[in-house]
């Protein structure tokens, strides 16, 4: 079968491997749509230190149950519309025993610590396999990313009397965005592209602020979502959180950063990480996504696997035009 392999920083192409076939407990899912992530682009630039070669990128999934193994329940069928939790988790480190599988000690990722979706098939734990209801599919690999954000707003504790920054409004920005506006929260977004911005304020956001420029006139937010990963951008969530304010921390920064650690004090901070996202979040998205929003803003492109050497060199070229590219890995 097709399959797409990094094969060493700066060269993807495609290749061929052996079709699998489902073990007892086990699912095989035919791969329809497959997105491309900030992780595989790191991996594509040789930056993603968690990545060994060759890697099959792929985690954010869109698939068809094709066939079943043994000791799987029968809520399953072939044909069903799903998507994958690309998470592994080991049920013995301290997150897991505390019910926070997500945050894993030992998780393997779909595309990054193990090979990915970006083939034609995938055989898989059932337990992994979400069926995603009426969300349509060409959807469908938006909903792992969307979920990262709304795993966020809710380790956030968003309610409807906060007002939340999101401080990136990349795809899991968004995401936490989507979040937080259906909890009923004011909502600022923050970015350096007023495209984005744009889309935004049509996802519910009633500020923007580009942070290129001064801030003017803005509350300040019970709640700072950084979604990005960079060093003005974790000093500005520090700055800008109000007094006793929570912040919470999506984006893995790529050098150590130095803050003003006399605010987490004298404001009383809740500081927090948030990773992954839980099976609850999966749901709470393809609930969204099965709503009748259009979602087709959230998609840069849709390229053949032929394609996804070009595709990423021009994403590498120009990081922040991009929210998500999808691989259409069947037809």
């Amino acid at each position: 079968m097709k399959t797409l392999q990094i094969v060493q920083p700066g060269c993807i192409r495609l290749t061929q491997t052996p079709e699998p076939f489902p073990g007892p407990g086990e699912i095989k899912v035919k791969i329809y749509y497959a997105g491309f992530c900030g992780s595989d682009l790191n991996t594509f630039r040789g930056a993603n230190a968690m990545v060994s070669y060759p890697r099959i990128p792929g985690h954010e999934i869109g698939a068809v149950i094709e066939a079943l193994g043994s000791d799987v329940p029968d809520t399953f069928q072939p044909g069903q519309i799903v998507t994958l939790n690309p998470y592994t988790n080991c049920g013995k480190c301290a997150s897991c025993r505390r019910g926070r599988p997500n945050a894993c000690e030992n998780n393997e990722t779909l595309g990054v610590q193990r090979d990915g979706a970006m083939q034609e098939y995938i055989c898989i734990p059932w337990q992994k396999v979400i069926p995603c209801g009426s969300v349509p599919m060409k959807y469908t690999a938006l909903i792992e990313p969307m979920s990262v954000g709304f795993h966020a707003a809710d380790r956030g504790r968003i309610c409807k009397d906060d007002v939340v920054m999101v401080i990136g409004c990349g795809m899991v920005g968004l995401g936490a965005l989507v979040s937080a506006v259906q909890r009923g929260a004011t909502v600022i977004a923050a970015d350096i592209d007023d495209v984005k911005l744009q889309l935004a304020r049509k996802l519910g956001a009633r500020y923007t602020y580009n942070s290129l420029k001064e801030w003017e006139g803005l509350p300040d937010p019970d709640v700072v979502i950084e979604a990005v990963g960079s060093v003005p951008t974790y000093r500005m969530a520090v700055e800008r959180v109000a007094f006793t304010g929570r912040i919470v921390c999506i984006g893995y920064a790529k050098t150590d950063v130095s803050l003003p650690t006399s605010l987490f004090v004298k404001k009383e901070l809740d500081i927090m990480g948030s990773r992954n996202a839980t099976p609850e979040d999966f749901l709470d998205v393809i609930s969204y996504l099965s709503s009748g929003v259009d979602a087709d803003a959230f998609i840069s492109a849709t390229i053949a696997p032929e394609d996804a050497q070009e595709a990423m060199e021009k994403w590498n070229s120009e990081p922040g035009k991009v929210f998500r590219i999808l691989t259409r890995c069947a037809i």
